[in-house]
């Protein structure tokens, strides 16, 4: 069953007549960004503007963070539709007049786009509201770039209860403005970030012997630990291992008794993802036995790989050809890349969509997370039609 055509217009004029909104709210949290877990006065914002299309705001018992929910004219399934609110330590060189206040703080991945888009398809349902059987939940989710993310907590706070089905988006750089990105199945890659202590015995620089040297261990350890790409892991599988800093020592004459490597092991399957964990460890023990050295291994973060519901996908194709073109689509390709929307989607049936922002006229073409990234804002109206369009026909799929 599809959203009627003649609700089709009905939203998209809506979403016509609130992008300029949309723009205003985008460059406020572009204005104003904060890192995760301190999305305090994001939140606030996110709170006042959704109040103001009649939502209810649930309770959470989290810092930063919003949850509320559209209750539809008439009673049915609950679908959810999720955005990240958080922004990242990196100092912005966009020369935007809306740049970031918040030094050394930007929007880099754009997640200010995000939040503008969820909170229009609020704003358009609101307008809906008495031709909604169900229910509409708004998660606004703090701290998903830093480890151990928001997702779960968001979870645990009963963000999921009742829910049949749940949309997210992500704007992406590489695909040109008009047009998404969609791929059923595994799209993104697990996440194991983590800590490696590397624990020797400090010593004077001239008498090596009477010390255990943590830091050429610690060297040893990185040189093992790439090799199990290279060598024990099946080269169709894809993954990586990445270490992206090592910290140790105190002065040029002293053996260093401490180094802690921090990185980041990425597959596209858990159960690479569970070998890569299982070989960092053995391996870096091995070495450090060898040296008279102990290793200590902390997993900091732990996401799953991200695998979209062919059924929520097919809500998300069939509404993008209702509303423009379905020769739009592209598949998107597989990653390392890691988001924890992927926590969600083990729970219950949703999809992840790429809504297309690439403009270069714009100089909206450079990656995510850097220090120039934007977007073309004309993507804003795409983005929430689809989300509108898609929850509406959700709730219609889910009830059958």
């Amino acid at each position: 069953m599809a959203t009627s055509q003649a609700l089709i217009e009905e939203l998209k004029k809506i979403a016509g007549k609130i992008s300029r909104d949309q723009v205003t709210w985008r460059r406020h949290l572009h204005r104003h960004p904060e890192l995760s877990f301190e999305e305090y006065a994001t939140s606030e914002f996110l709170r006042d503007t959704v109040g103001k299309f009649g939502l209810k705001i649930l309770p959470l018992d989290m810092d930063t963070g919003v949850l509320a929910q559209l209750e539809g004219g008439r009673p049915g399934p609950v679908v959810a539709v999720r955005s990240d609110i958080d922004a990242l330590p990196v100092g912005e060189r966009t020369g935007l007049d809306y740049a970031s206040q918040n030094p050394g703080c930007m929007h880099a991945c754009g997640h200010d786009m995000h939040m503008a888009i969820v909170l229009g398809v609020a704003a358009v349902l609101s307008e809906l509201k008495d031709q909604i059987e169900g229910t509409v939940r708004f998660i606004f989710q703090p701290a998903e770039e830093m480890p151990p993310g928001g997702a779960r907590p968001m979870i645990e706070q009963g963000a999921l209860d009742d829910v049949a089905m749940i949309f997210g988006l992500h704007v992406d750089p590489h695909v040109p403005t008009g047009d998404i990105g969609l791929r059923d199945g595994v799209t993104m890659a697990s996440v194991t970030d983590f800590d490696l202590t590397i624990n020797g015995r400090a010593g004077h620089a001239a008498r090596p012997q009477d010390a255990v040297d943590a830091i050429a261990t610690a060297c040893e350890v990185v040189d093992s630990i790439q090799k199990i790409i290279s060598r024990e892991i099946d080269p169709v599988e894809p993954a990586a291992i990445t270490f992206g800093r090592i910290e140790g020592g105190f002065a040029r004459n002293v053996i260093a008794d401490t180094v802690t490597l921090t990185g980041t092991a990425r597959a596209l399957s858990m159960n690479t993802t569970r070998e890569l964990r299982r070989r960092i460890k053995r391996t870096a023990d091995a070495v450090c036995r060898a040296r008279g050295a102990r290793s200590e291994f902390v997993i900091k973060a732990d996401y799953p790989v991200l695998k979209n519901h062919p059924r929520a996908n097919s809500i998300l194709r069939r509404n993008f050809g209702l509303l423009y073109d379905e020769r739009r689509i592209a598949e998107t390709p597989q990653v390392l890349g890691g988001e924890d929307f992927a926590c969600y989607l083990q729970k219950v049936s949703g999809a992840m969509f790429r809504l297309g922002v690439r403009n270069p006229d714009l100089g909206a073409d450079k990656p995510w997370h850097s220090p120039q990234f934007t977007a073309d804002e004309n993507a804003i109206t795409c983005g929430t039609s689809l989300l509108a369009a898609s929850v509406l026909d959700a709730l219609m799929v889910v009830r059958k």
